[in-house]
């Protein structure tokens, strides 16, 4: 039996989990998303990826500025739903609002819980060198990701995995949940795993944080660009030529056994020495450029041995 439910999600991460909800029979009556906002370098109004495509499958959308209004949450509560299905919506549903569905509201969420609860849970793994995670189903309630687990995959980070990566894998498997949880739910077959352990906050990314500091471990400067790439990126300053030097952002490096003052250039391929160890940069992004290999910014822009970065 198909479940009446209301979909409610933003960026391209949600997607893969409407196409799945569609695909297994569900009556989807209501997409909810952010409201359409400017975007791009030419700042051109756009509608979010949930939006475009919600359109594409005729599902009538709103996207209220506020779920708090009470006009919002009497006109979510007449839709008479059995389930509301969350995915990175990007709004705090107040009480009335999460009571308001038959079951309730279930939220997909990128972090085995109550580890990275939050808005940066992939980054924020991935930057502490975490090596598992998972694509978790909850049952929302008022804290924010507390609720009880109803359905769970765990995911290994791979050592050289970047958070779009990471990104991309957790869309999917977290795609595959619904079908399942929304069967079981039907059918009384969910139960409810209270969150146990301590808590982390995955708070989202500050801009003073995307800089490299050089006197930190390679270690920790290598997760710390795996979990900034491909948005909004790890930077440092690089030589540009004729004495200047450009804002580079950082997609790919590895540690390497060296040592020498943090920020000091080790050789000719851009080996910089950290706290501990040293880190070649293998792909970098100077501003206003594309994505390239070190090698071929290397043949305009030297970096000479024994230069230290800032």
């Amino acid at each position: 039996m198909a479940l009446r439910l209301a979909f409610m999600g933003t960026p391209e991460f949600a997607v893969p989990s409407l196409s799945e909800i569609l695909a297994s029979g569900h009556e989807v009556v209501r997409v909810y998303t952010q409201p359409p906002a400017k975007a791009g370098r030419g700042k051109q109004v756009r509608k979010s990826p949930v939006h475009q495509f919600a359109e594409i499958m005729a599902i009538p959308v709103h996207t209220p500025q506020s779920f708090r209004k009470k006009s919002v949450i009497d006109d979510f509560a007449a839709l008479n739903l059995d389930v509301a299905c969350v995915v990175a919506y990007g709004q705090i549903l107040p009480t009335r609002a999460l009571d308001a569905p038959h079951y309730g509201c279930l939220n997909l969420h990128g972090s085995r819980l109550p580890r990275w609860r939050g808005a940066a849970p992939i980054q924020r793994a991935i930057m502490a060198g975490d090596r598992e995670t998972a694509a978790q189903i909850m049952q929302m309630e008022k804290g924010l990701d507390s609720g009880p687990i109803l359905l769970s995959e765990t995911l290994e980070i791979g050592a050289a995995e970047t958070a779009g990566q990471l990104h991309d894998r957790l869309s999917r498997i977290g795609a595959s949940l619904w079908p399942r949880a929304l069967v079981a739910l039907e059918r009384g077959g969910l139960t409810p795993s209270i969150q146990a352990g301590d808590s982390t906050y995955a708070r989202k990314i500050e801009k003073f944080e995307t800089r490299l500091d050089w006197s930190l471990p390679a270690a920790q400067l290598h997760n710390h660009i795996r979990g900034l790439s491909p948005f909004p990126g790890a930077w440092c300053e690089l030589p540009g030529g004729k004495q200047s030097y450009v804002r580079a952002k950082i997609h790919q490096a590895r540690v390497e056994d060296a040592a020498g003052a943090p920020g000091q250039v080790l050789d000719d391929n851009l080996l910089i020495a950290c706290g501990d160890k040293a880190l070649r940069i293998l792909r970098l992004q100077p501003a206003g450029k594309s994505v390239m290999e070190a090698s071929e910014y290397l043949r305009g822009r030297p970096c000479p041995r024994d230069l230290v970065l800032s």
